[in-house]
């Protein structure tokens, strides 16, 4: 099987041209910059090519670029398009993806999907992966990838474009959010000192926050612009933030102590693994 990876130069598009090869997959890849792309098929051991050219005799399109140039690709690529083929994205954003897909190309099959992790992950076992189709055929293949994935040890699951949206507002959107928020707050004190004698509470923090930072800061602000009801969340968040903040202010030790307690007593009813959360929190450190 042949796979064209259009944006195959990128991050997440080299992860799974490695995979595929793995895999026993012939791989193409494309890029914006020539001088990436070359770099990247060197060091994958890959053909480079155009996109168009590319997708000729391949069976599987994967589309791996930034949701600000998605619809140029897809424009671009539909012309050449076989009904045999199957085109499937892995950008952050469902909705908008989806509904490009389905207004330009008209031959094959096309599937939206998201691997939810990055392209520091190891392999797919035990990493989460999202598809959403629409209609009977992207359902029967999502279906066949979704066995697929899963032999490989992916934790896989099916929704609509529009669920995938909202609850990535609050997995993606919200937590990057937090994260870029608390390394702006950060900044103001003595990182070094404070690393050197921080506690885990201090150690995790510090490494969601770093590790949002270091991320392509393009694709971040488009996740932030693009998914919906994201302003939404970040309004809530900020809001209880305020309030908690109003408490400490106040020095009202029994109101903090009832609004703590409380939340203790709704995340034991609603999270099966809050519990163990004390535990996974060492194990995340203890972890080389």
């Amino acid at each position: 099987m042949k796979v064209a990876i259009i944006g195959g130069s990128g991050k997440m598009g080299r992860w799974f041209a490695r995979f595929l090869l793995e895999e026993g997959r012939e791989v193409v890849i494309t890029g914006r910059n020539e001088e990436k792309l070359r770099a990247a098929g060197e060091q994958l051991g890959v053909r480079v090519a155009s996109n168009v050219e590319a997708v000729q005799g391949a069976e599987v399109v994967l589309i791996a670029v930034p949701i600000d140039s998605f619809e140029a690709v897809v424009k671009e690529l539909a012309p050449h398009l076989t009904p045999e083929q199957m085109v499937i994205d892995i950008t952050s954003i469902k909705v908008f993806p989806v509904e490009t897909m389905h207004k330009y190309i008209k031959t094959g099959v096309v599937l939206g999907t998201h691997p939810v992790f990055g392209p520091g992950a190891k392999s797919l076992r035990n990493q989460n992966f999202v598809l959403t189709p629409a209609g009977e055929k992207e359902t029967a293949l999502a279906e066949k990838i979704s066995k697929y994935l899963e032999e490989r040890g992916a934790k896989v699951t099916l929704m609509t474009p529009r669920e995938h949206d909202e609850m990535m507002a609050v997995i993606l959107g919200l937590c990057h959010f937090i994260a870029i928020a608390a390394a702006d707050t950060l900044l103001n004190f003595d990182l070094k000192e404070m690393k050197a004698i921080g506690g885990p509470t201090y150690k995790i923090l510090l490494t969601l926050a770093e590790s949002v930072v270091t991320e392509d800061a393009g694709l971040y602000a488009s996740l932030q612009m693009n998914l919906p009801g994201i302003a939404e969340a970040e309004e809530l968040f900020l809001k209880s933030s305020k309030s908690w903040a109003e408490i400490v202010k106040n020095q009202d030790k029994a109101q903090f102590i009832r609004k703590m307690k409380a939340l203790k007593d709704r995340l034991e009813r609603d999270d099966p693994d809050f519990g163990r959360s004390y535990e996974s929190l060492y194990g995340l450190l203890d972890k080389p």
